[in-house]
């Protein structure tokens, strides 16, 4: 069957269209490996934070997890929730979300044993009761490696959706790892590790996200695919750790203006999430 060739105004228009897809894909990719670089280095963030006096660590933590808890919690119900109801069909879109809820309880439950928040005496108390020290520490790791891979390819399917929702989940996985990294780190210090091993330890372990991210650059086309499955799993686990493990830690504070000041950061993160959509539009 003959073809007419093509005129220089289609050819044009295919070099266009393949040009804009190309930095479409670059720009992506860029986009996933800061995200993910920034989040592994804001990890040591939590570290160091140990190294602050009791008042003034506690201080820290009354804002952080509390803006945690918040921005967590807004990234699955302003951006999460609303392209997975997009992309995934009605029908079966809630079921993802519910098995991304019970994903992350299985996580947190018998993978990844325990997240303290920086409070040393809970986390030698955890130690001691679960199980020999160092045994629990490298348990820890690898749940926490695990953790950090999932993360790295949530992120990457979010800013293959769009920007806003890249960046809103960046910046939740960001506030739940600084709590969350001073909880591996006590583990690690009080199984035996000399101080500089513990935090070289939990930067390796935190450099997963990169892999996470990094991996699903190289599935890009099976990402693409699922990302909405993978965003509606997101969607039920950050719901789960908003929920069930940062919230209750905000209920053992029982000062009532720190209580307030407490619920005005959990509104704060919400509003900073909510902000990135009107500044973000898709």
């Amino acid at each position: 069957m003959h073809r007419e060739p093509l005129c220089s105004k289609e050819i044009f228009l295919m070099w266009s269209s393949y040009c804009v897809e190309s930095d479409s894909s670059l720009s992506s990719f860029l986009s996933i490996i800061a995200a993910t670089s920034v989040v592994s280095i804001f990890s040591l963030g939590g570290i160091l934070a140990l190294s602050l006096n009791e008042n003034t660590l506690h201080k820290i933590l009354l804002v952080v997890v509390a803006f945690s808890a918040g921005s967590i919690l807004g990234a699955a119900y302003f951006d999460l929730l609303p392209e997975a109801v997009e992309l995934v069909d009605e029908s079966i879109v809630f079921v993802y979300v519910t098995l991304g809820f019970i994903l992350f309880f299985f996580l947190e439950r018998f993978i990844y044993w325990y997240h303290g928040h920086g409070h040393e005496a809970d986390i030698a108390a955890k130690v001691g009761e679960v199980a020999p020290a160092k045994a629990f520490a490298y348990l820890n790791l690898i749940g926490d490696g695990i953790h950090n891979i999932i993360d790295g390819m949530v992120i990457a399917a979010s800013f293959l959706i769009g920007l806003s929702v890249g960046l809103a989940t960046t910046i939740a996985v960001i506030f739940h790892e600084l709590p969350q990294e001073m909880g591996d780190y006590g583990i690690l210090v009080y199984a035996g590790f000399k101080r500089g091993r513990a935090l070289l330890l939990n930067f390796i372990v935190a450099l997963a996200v990169i892999i996470g991210g990094i991996s699903a650059v190289f599935f890009i086309e099976m990402v693409e695919a699922a990302s909405g499955l993978l965003i509606a799993l997101s969607a039920g686990g950050f719901i789960y750790l908003a929920a069930s493990e940062l919230i209750p830690e905000l209920h053992e504070e029982k000062d009532f203006r720190k209580s307030l000041l407490q619920f005005a950061m959990f509104i704060l993160g919400i509003a900073a999430i909510w902000s990135l959509g009107v500044i973000f539009p898709e």
